[in-house]
Parts: structure tokens; C-alpha cells; sequence
């Protein structure tokens, strides 16, 4: 308690912990969505989640006990599409010569947290761009919900169109959203994990969802590290100069505007626009990165 400084931000350990319960839950999807992307591009699915579990537990440590601040880390998604659909599966590049890749522009990410460009480059970022880049990610995550719900599905003709609006799956996802609703418009707290578990429950007693099992070992990984000292002469080898680049510009952006969105909800921007514990927060963003 005295760790974190919770009255000293307005909040005590039953609120935090029913905060970080509901975090857990709406980010557990990140675990398996991407496995699942890195498998299409060649990385064993077992190996891939308990790589993403680690970077998960790396990243928000560190911004947890290094900055102090209530923010989850975990990979992005859209970079683990880049990298399995572009770099591997155009491209044609190894799946190790890629993962070199990663970790070159994560160096770079790396060195330019440690600069003061990053700082302004938040200050930088005009008020009406920070509340555009909050909505931006809510609605990625949206869609991304509502695809992998059924909700939504592709189409040649209009990119996407409603899915089976008959189909127990997409009803039921209907009936969790408009409870989750409710409940967040009476604001009771922790209203969408309540949304969660009664959705989870229905589910479990229409027949859809299935336990395997509650607990297993995890399958480490088995020879797919990545060699600092190779990475670097791959990229120059194969002149994967742009793929770096790419990389470093999306990931510079992205977790910038991340942070800054989320930090905004959270009411921790100040007046100037920049966030508390703003430097320790870059610097165990960037590290996260690099750990992942």
C-alpha cells in the first residue's frame, strides 16, 4: 500500500485490486490472439503464448513497480500482423531473421526513450490529437472484439457486414454487451467485469464454452532466441533497413499515443501535457519493448 502510494492517489486496495481483476480480463484476449498471428508465421503457438506471458509480465512490472503507474503492458496489436503477414509470409524472411528485426528497432526505440525527444514529442501532441487517439484505440479494440465475436465479419464487396445476428454465439455476445451497458450506466463499480463473468456463465451452460483442463506447464522455447550480436548483421546482410523503420516508427507512435490516451482516462496528464512519472514510464515502456 505504501509501495504504490494509493491514498495519495485517491484509491485503496479493494478498488485496485477489483481494477486490476478487470484489466486481466479484458486484455487476457492479447494472450491468445497473438499466438495465434505468430503461429501463421511460423512460431510453435505453445511457445509463442508463454513468450507473450512473459513480455506481459516484463512490461507491466516494470511499469508497475519502476514507475508506479496503473498501466498494463503487452504486446501491440497490428505490429504481430505486420511481422507474420508482411515480413514473414510476403517477404519471405526467416521467422528468427524477423524476430532480429524486432529487436534492432526496439535498441533504437530504446535509445531514443532514453533522449528527451520523447518527453516533448508528448508535449508536443495538440489536446484535440490526444482525445483522437483515446477514441482511435477503443474503437480498434472494438472492432477487433466484435470480429473475433462474430459480430462482424469480412467482406470482398464492403470490407465487413453484420455477421449471423441468429447464431447462439453473436446473441450471446449481444446479451453480455447490453447487460455490461447497463450496469457501466448505473455505474456500479467493476460493471464490466460483472458483464464478463454472468456472459461467461451463460456461455458455459448454452454448451460454449469448454474447460480442458485448468492448469498445465508451460511449453518454454526451444532454440528460437534471438543473438543480439546477429540480429544487427542479418538487418544489414538481408537490408532489412526499412522493416527497422517501419517498426521504430509505428512502435514510437503507437505507444506514445497509447500512453497518452490511456493516461488520459486515468487522469494522470498534468496541465502541461505531460504524464506522472512521465520519464520512468517512457523508460519502462521502451525497456518492455526490448524485453519482449
Amino acid at each position: 500500500m505504501n509501495l504504490f502510494h494509493l491514498k495519495q492517489h485517491g484509491t485503496n486496495v479493494k478498488q485496485e485490486v477489483t481494477a486490476g481483476v478487470t484489466t486481466f480480463v479484458t486484455m487476457a484476449y492479447i494472450s491468445v490472439v497473438n499466438p495465434a498471428i505468430l503461429s501463421d508465421a511460423g512460431i510453435p503457438f505453445a511457445q509463442a503464448f508463454t513468450a507473450t506471458i512473459i513480455a506481459i509480465l516484463i512490461g507491466t512490472g516494470l511499469m508497475a513497480f519502476y514507475a508506479n503507474l496503473p498501466i498494463a503492458v503487452a504486446p501491440g496489436m497490428g505490429l504481430n500482423a505486420f511481422f507474420a503477414y508482411t515480413l514473414v509470409a510476403q517477404q519471405q524472411i526467416a521467422p528468427s531473421t524477423a524476430l532480429g528485426v524486432v529487436f534492432v528497432s526496439s535498441v533504437f526505440f530504446l535509445i531514443l526513450s532514453l533522449s528527451p525527444i520523447r518527453t516533448k514529442l508528448i508535449q508536443a501532441i495538440p489536446a484535440s490529437l490526444k482525445h483522437a487517439i483515446t477514441t482511435g484505440i477503443g474503437l480498434f479494440i472494438a472492432s477487433l472484439g466484435l470480429k473475433l465475436s462474430g459480430l462482424i465479419v469480412s467482406d470482398e464487396a464492403n470490407l465487413v457486414r453484420l455477421g449471423d445476428l441468429s447464431s447462439p454465439s453473436v446473441l450471446l455476445v449481444l446479451g453480455g454487451l447490453i447487460v455490461s451497458a447497463l450496469l457501466f450506466s448505473r455505474n456500479i463499480p467493476g460493471s464490466l467485469l460483472i458483464g464478463m463473468i454472468l456472459t461467461g456463465i451463460a456461455a458455459y451452460f448454452m454448451d460454449l464454452l469448454k474447460i480442458d483442463g485448468v492448469t498445465a506447464m508451460p511449453t518454454l522455447p526451444e532454440g528460437l532466441m534471438v543473438n543480439p550480436v546477429t540480429a544487427f548483421t542479418d538487418v544489414i546482410q538481408y537490408g532489412l533497413f526499412g522493416a527497422v523503420l517501419s517498426f521504430f516508427l509505428v512502435t514510437l507512435f503507437d505507444t506514445t499515443g497509447t500512453l497518452v490516451g490511456v493516461g488520459k482516462q486515468a487522469g494522470l496528464l498534468k496541465q502541461d501535457g505531460t504524464i506522472e512519472n512521465g520519464h520512468r514510464a517512457l523508460f519502462a515502456d521502451s525497456l518492455a519493448t526490448m524485453g519482449g
